[in-house]
């Protein structure tokens, strides 16, 4: 009888973390993300550590000890202007370089996009959003408007059955991300446990600090080719001390709106001083803001309680 000269091949037992580490090029996403926010150390924490235990999973699978496909759907919760949607693109970017989704793409919806304003007009509106978003991520803001228990004929419910099974029964293929305030978002998983249920990651996002503002409003004045003298600076800052105590402040974007306004009383200033003779404007002058276009505000006026 003939020898059965087959070698076997030995099983494998070591995982390179960093070989694949290298090759998902994750690297680059958490360095981007280091780089386009300031700030949010626990969460760029928490992504890190999202980031790192889904390296592992690859890594174990390589070896034959997966433990089944990891749940990915998280909550962002904390106030406007923290970072939220951004930090949801660079987790798009992770999730698709190590391949747990098919498409490097985040779809931003809110209640409107999921929720009709008649019988048979939800159900339509929400697969259509969620075929659009499937292979990819999903990002519900402000997600718990979809449940408003104080309208008896509210259709949101609809939408959150539909969204409940589908991120149940397609969790293979669709990472959903649901974001708003922290209180709310507490309260609309108490009304709905079966969220709380599927969601694996529940990230909190502090709001910044004001020397995080200031840092924040150089980095977009820099990237608008603007700039702050040493006198508007300290005005910036002074803005910053009262506005972060009024209704509605919505740290990053209210600072992008503050600057806003600013150019727009620049450019009067420029424009008056022409008017009036002053000549061509050069470089410094066209990239300059003053103190005086920012004490302008009616932030600086208004009575503080």
């Amino acid at each position: 009888m003939q020898a059965d000269d087959t070698i076997e091949e030995a099983p494998q037992t070591h995982a390179d973390l960093m070989a694949l580490y290298r090759e998902s090029r994750i690297g680059d996403v958490l360095a981007e993300l280091d780089r386009d926010l300031v700030g949010l150390a626990p969460v760029k924490t928490r992504i890190r550590e999202i980031a790192a235990h889904l390296l592992v999973e690859r890594a174990r699978e390589t070896l034959g000890i997966a433990s089944g496909a990891p749940t990915l759907h998280m909550c962002f919760s904390g106030n406007p202007g923290t970072g939220k949607t951004t930090v949801a693109m660079r987790m798009a970017q992770v999730l698709h370089r190590l391949g747990y989704i098919r498409r490097n793409q985040l779809v931003s919806v809110t209640r409107d996009d999921l929720v009709g304003q008649y019988i048979g007009h939800t159900a339509p509106k929400t697969r259509e959003v969620l075929k659009r978003a499937m292979g990819g991520v999903l990002f519900i803001d402000e997600a718990y408007y979809l449940y408003r228990p104080e309208n008896e004929r509210d259709y949101g419910q609809e939408a959150i059955e539909i969204l409940l099974q589908t991120m149940e029964n397609q969790r293979d293929d669709l990472v959903v991300i649901l974001a708003g305030y922290e209180s709310r978002m507490e309260t609309f998983f108490r009304s709905n446990p079966g969220f709380r249920s599927r969601i694996a990651h529940h990230i909190v996002f502090p709001d910044y600090e004001p020397h995080e503002l200031l840092t924040i409003a150089e980095h977009m004045l820099a990237d608008m080719h603007y700039r702050f003298d040493d006198d508007a600076r300290r005005a910036f800052e002074a803005y910053l001390s009262r506005r972060i105590r009024l209704p509605n402040f919505a740290n990053a974007r209210s600072v992008r709106n503050a600057l806003d306004r600013a150019r727009l009383r620049q450019a009067n200033r420029l424009f008056a001083a022409a008017e009036h003779g002053s000549g061509p404007a050069d470089a410094d002058a066209l990239m300059q803001l003053d103190a005086c276009d920012i004490r302008a505000s009616r932030v600086f006026t208004e009575t503080q309680s």
